[in-house]
């Protein structure tokens, strides 16, 4: 790391409180406690790395990566980010936001509720999404609770379908009962929905965790964690392609104090209103 990146990821840094950046580390040196999981948590646990596979960062004066797209721009938040001036994100020009629900079965953000209204006033398109927890229950109970607690969806336009966070270890899994469970909280969330999960996941922890399975490809869009400047993520075995994408942990928007993830739409805006829809 240059003297110039290392300079501007500390700045970008100290401006994260100081218990809230407390609470991020412990979620991402180790296993992660009830309650603590967010989009990018899970970096070291059953002694393997799932960090997001590419991190090397082309920070810009600000400490902020940017890839140069033309796409709709994004960003997850969690009770981490603290108080959100939605407004200000939506002129900042942020189109979709995915929010932190809920986590195994008894966990709900207690900014979710918020965070999802005041987004939908704001009209940013929304998703809800639910950290899992495959060490703690079935695919099909913790589906339930996710879809009980903000993880439903409506066709006003501004609803994503849910998303399930998928990282922090193989949770003592094989590859065949890690994809059953999957594959039951995906079965069990398009029946109280009737939409299909997206999926959050990095290359590491899909290839590891799942052993590259290609059993969900056809049934859920890919949220990939693949943290570079490229043009392009890239993405775990058993997906050909990529429908959004989450290019750093290190980004800014106006409205949200401290860092925050930044994601990005595989395509224009008008597509991303038809998977909010449920339209071709």
């Amino acid at each position: 790391m240059t003297a110039g990146v290392l300079a501007a990821s500390l700045a970008l840094a100290a401006t994260v409180s100081a218990g809230t950046a407390s609470a991020r580390a412990t979620a991402r040196d180790g296993a992660i406690p009830l309650g603590q999981g967010y989009m990018g948590a899970g970096y070291l646990q059953d002694g393997k790395s799932f960090a997001p596979d590419t991190r090397h960062l082309q920070l810009d004066a600000q400490g902020i990566a940017s890839p140069n797209v033309t796409y709709p721009a994004g960003i997850d938040v969690s009770h981490y980010q603290g108080t959100i001036n939605w407004t200000s994100v939506k002129s900042a020009g942020i189109q979709f936001a995915f929010i932190k629900a809920t986590e195994s079965t008894t966990y709900k953000d207690p900014d979710f509720s918020a965070n999802y209204l005041n987004a939908y006033n704001a009209k940013v398109i929304r998703g809800a999404y639910h950290f899992a927890r495959p060490d703690l229950s079935s695919g099909a109970t913790q589906a339930t609770y996710f879809a009980a607690n903000g993880g439903a969806w409506s066709a006003d336009g501004l609803t994503l379908p849910g998303m399930l966070d998928l990282e922090g270890g193989c949770y003592g899994k094989s590859t065949s009962a890690m994809q059953s469970w999957i594959l039951d909280f995906y079965t069990t969330y398009k029946a109280k929905t009737g939409r299909d999960i997206l999926i959050y996941t990095s290359p590491s922890w899909w290839n590891s965790c799942t052993g590259g399975w290609s059993g969900m490809y056809s049934k859920s869009p890919l949220v990939v964690a693949n943290w570079t400047t490229a043009a392009s993520p890239s993405i775990p075995s058993g997906f050909p392609y990529w429908t959004f994408w989450q290019y750093t942990d290190s980004g800014s928007v106006s409205g949200i104090s401290g860092a925050v993830d930044r994601d990005r739409f595989s395509a224009d805006s008008s597509r991303l209103v038809a998977l909010a829809n449920n339209t071709p």
